[in-house]
């Protein structure tokens, strides 16, 4: 638990630099006092647990799977951080201690029995029904061992404990980019004693029915992909035209993407149905379109008008100024900020484990480099406390600006690349685009006046 409660800020102040942006909505439902469980989905293996639990006060009881605990380092970490082993049957029938269907139950049980424990004196337990991660926008069917647990610990005090069940959809909208966004979307609790008289006439039954209530609930809030085309192409317009299909939102939420997301998704259900033909030739349309821009390595932002950059004195002198800040927060981060990603990638090539791995990582990578640059400023050049202190504090200030600039500089220099285009390449991409653009506006009209069944 000490670990837990050290760790706590720090994984805050990661997660605050790795994500752009972190959302809740709803946060109140996440802090109600306990005992409470909490359901969500898995597509972030390492980084689920975590964007949840810095948003809770009091501490939480992570259930994971057993195999994170058979390597003795990572199984010290898992268990100082408050984490408590499930032993999956496919994993148990696997490796040299292989466990027999009994030994499998007792280790469950007792299992359980801590999570029976743990919410008894009022505390928080964690769980991931799906029982596996897949980074995936989908909803794997549900085990229902979340259920049995919450009735096996209601049962033991006739239904008198108090306990809810909270369900949160994590929407994740680039999840192994460094400054993407997470969008955790908390549904209304599920009071346990409402099964009370199910449970007392068929405890099966009532679990079956308590996971079933956690997959509605789970699936009002996720962005539920249905087939790996339709997810595909579902990104690719939301990351080249979401700012043209929903040119109201509101920048201060991201629930409008969430909305949007959903909302591409249904649409592409009902034209596969009802409009083939049309789903068909923007597919076809939109991969070439970016299967070009590809090519010349350029972006969709590059031939939008409305998201062209300053192009006054001013723009170009900020860019001349600030080219040396740039580059003392380039040769200050550089190595901190690409060493995460080298050995995440190197590490695995499951992208539910990227992230997790990055922000291990640069938690260590980025103090490590501060703290041996301010100890060779301090040495060679300041021989002052106080200046290698100031020295330090400049050190993330200079890095998210050496970022930013680096993508404005980037965009302008991709700007003059398409200024630069052979007049036929420039103008088949402005027609490719065009054509998009006219298919995306019909789609968005048909989809608008599509009969409603009610």
């Amino acid at each position: 638990m000490l670990f837990y409660t050290l760790m706590k800020p720090l994984v805050r102040v990661g997660l605050r630099v790795f994500f752009r942006r972190l959302e809740v909505r709803h946060r109140e439902r996440l802090r109600q006092p306990g005992p409470l469980m909490l359901c969500s989905n898995h597509p972030n293996t390492l980084m689920d647990p975590l964007v949840t639990a810095v948003h809770r006060r009091q501490p939480i009881a992570f259930l994971a799977k057993s195999t994170f605990f058979k390597n003795p380092f990572l199984g010290a970490i898992m268990r100082s951080g408050n984490c408590i082993p499930i032993f999956r049957r496919q994993d148990a029938e696997t490796g040299a201690e292989a466990l027999s269907a009994a030994q499998l139950a007792a280790s469950n049980e007792a299992s359980f029995g801590r999570c029976y424990d743990y919410l008894e004196r009022g505390g928080t337990v964690m769980i991931f029904p799906e029982g596996t991660s897949v980074s995936e926008r989908r909803l794997r069917p549900l085990k229902t061992g979340a259920a049995r647990i919450a009735l096996g610990t209601e049962a033991r005090h006739d239904f008198r404990l108090g306990l809810k069940i909270v369900c949160v959809g994590t929407n994740y909208f680039d999840p192994s980019r460094f400054r993407s966004d997470v969008f955790l979307n908390v549904a209304p609790p599920i009071e346990v004693s409402d099964y009370a008289a199910r449970y007392r006439q068929d405890p099966d039954a009532a679990a079956d029915e308590m996971t079933e209530e956690i997959r509605r609930r789970l699936t009002r809030r996720l962005v539920i992909s249905r087939a790996a085309e339709d997810e595909q192409l579902a990104q690719q317009v939301e990351r080249t035209f979401g700012d043209h299909l929903n040119p109201d939102d509101d920048p201060t939420t991201l629930y409008d993407n969430f909305q949007l997301s959903r909302t591409l998704l249904d649409a592409l259900a009902w034209f596969e149905q009802h409009d083939a033909g049309r789903l068909a030739a923007l597919r076809t349309a939109l991969s070439e379109y970016l299967a070009n821009l590809q090519h010349q390595r350029l972006d969709d932002d590059d031939f939008d008008q409305s998201q062209r950059p300053g192009t006054g004195l001013a723009d170009y002198l900020y860019l001349i100024a600030g080219f040396p800040v740039w580059l003392y927060g380039l040769l200050t981060n550089y190595l901190p900020y690409k060493l995460p990603a080298e050995i995440a990638h190197r590490a695995t090539r499951e992208t539910e484990f990227i992230a997790g791995i990055m922000l291990g990582v640069g938690m260590l990578t980025f103090p490590l480099a501060y703290a041996l640059e301010a100890a060779a400023v301090q040495h060679w050049l300041t021989h002052d406390w106080r200046l290698t202190l100031l020295f330090v504090s400049s050190l993330p200030i200079a890095g998210f600006y050496a970022l930013g600039y680096w993508q404005t500089l980037s965009a302008r220099l991709r700007r003059l690349r398409v200024r630069r285009l052979p007049g036929a390449t420039r103008s088949l991409l402005q027609a490719q685009r065009t054509t998009v653009l006219r298919l995306l506006d019909e789609a968005r009209e048909a989809y608008a006046q599509r009969p409603v069944t009610r």
